[in-house]
């Protein structure tokens, strides 16, 4: 299972050499762990899914597993062409890992049955639970997501778009359908820079969200999380104002910096996570120095407000996931 709480997405490192980096890749990871997630998908956006060789693919996943050693479950990516993605399962449960999120499909897109047609294949690939990134081609309306309680391998829905309005009536609807998997079935926030919009979506019952910051600043997106399940607004709207918003303008200045200022602060905080792959690019040099500077405005508003918080213990249990009943222990509407 899944416990309920701050989700972690690691960055995927790269050599000089366009390698990865399985070093620094187990550093990172260590990092991560000790700021207490509640567990850890790999080789998913933020770790350039898209840009990486099925070996590569394979290794990032393996080497993931092995140094997390059941500490807290670790999720992967899949997506894009149906065959790449069936591929991708069968490689992620070969390596060892506890669930899939399934990404968006490339460039082509369907119908809402189309689409439910994919997700069906994709999860009938193997007996890991999948997660369906609701974003761009990936297309899931109210009606889908509560036929999707009835593939028995979908675990949940993590949405990306936005429409928080769609999502409300969503999570109603799949909550007070009467399906056996109502009250489980998983709502996740991931949407980019998700500390912007995750008091709305606890509002719509969606407790839960992924943060790119805790990748590079994870005092910072630690301390938000805490303030925001303790109800501390005097922390998260001085956060807000004074970090999470202006990060967000930065990063809708260039396509592509939701991945790549993530990279960048990461070098900031002295891991040599390397470059990102095309077509993205790496943040430049200015932008850098508007990171660093962010930065230090974040942390001076938790100095200021008290905000800073000791990392989560992660006892190591209940890691596993259910696959028959496909259905994780993230945070349900309370």
């Amino acid at each position: 299972m899944i416990p309920s709480g701050l989700m972690s997405f690691p960055l995927t490192p790269f050599t000089p050499a366009d390698e990865v980096n399985t070093s620094v890749f187990a550093d990172h990871i260590e990092d991560q762990l000790a700021h207490g997630p509640a567990a850890l998908f790999v080789a998913c956006g933020t770790g350039e899914y898209s840009s990486l060789s099925a070996p590569e693919y394979a290794e990032v996943v393996r080497h993931a597993v092995r140094v997390v050693a059941g500490r807290v479950p670790v999720l992967a990516g899949a997506g894009g062409g149906l065959g790449n993605a069936r591929a991708a399962v069968g490689a992620a449960s070969d390596a060892g890992a506890d669930g899939i999120l399934l990404l968006p499909p490339y460039l082509v897109g369907g119908t809402e049955d189309g689409y439910l047609a994919y997700v069906e294949s994709v999860a009938g690939a193997g007996r890991l639970p999948v997660l369906v990134y609701r974003r761009g081609l990936a297309r899931i309306g109210v009606s889908t997501a509560l036929r999707l309680l009835s593939v028995p391998r979908v675990a949940g829905i993590k949405e990306g778009d936005g429409d928080l309005d769609s999502m409300a009536r969503m999570v109603t609807a799949v909550r007070t359908s009467g399906h056996p998997r109502a009250e489980t079935f998983a709502f996740l926030n991931g949407l980019p820079t998700a500390e912007v919009s995750a008091t709305a979506c606890r509002a719509i019952g969606i407790r839960d969200y992924s943060s790119a910051v805790l990748c590079f600043a994870p005092d910072i997106a630690r301390a938000f999380h805490t303030a925001l399940t303790t109800g501390d607004t005097a922390v998260t709207s001085r956060l807000l104002t004074d970090f999470y918003l202006p990060l967000t303008a930065l990063r809708d200045q260039v396509p592509g910096y939701a991945v790549s200022l993530v990279k960048a602060g990461a070098r900031l905080r002295g891991l040599d996570v390397g470059h990102v792959r095309a077509p993205l690019v790496d943040a430049a040099p200015d932008h850098v120095e508007q990171l660093k500077d962010l930065l230090a405005r974040g942390r001076r508003a938790l100095a200021e407000t008290g905000g800073g918080a000791e990392p989560a213990v992660t006892d190591g249990a209940g890691t596993g996931l259910t696959p028959e009943q496909g259905a994780p222990a993230v945070a349900v509407a309370s």
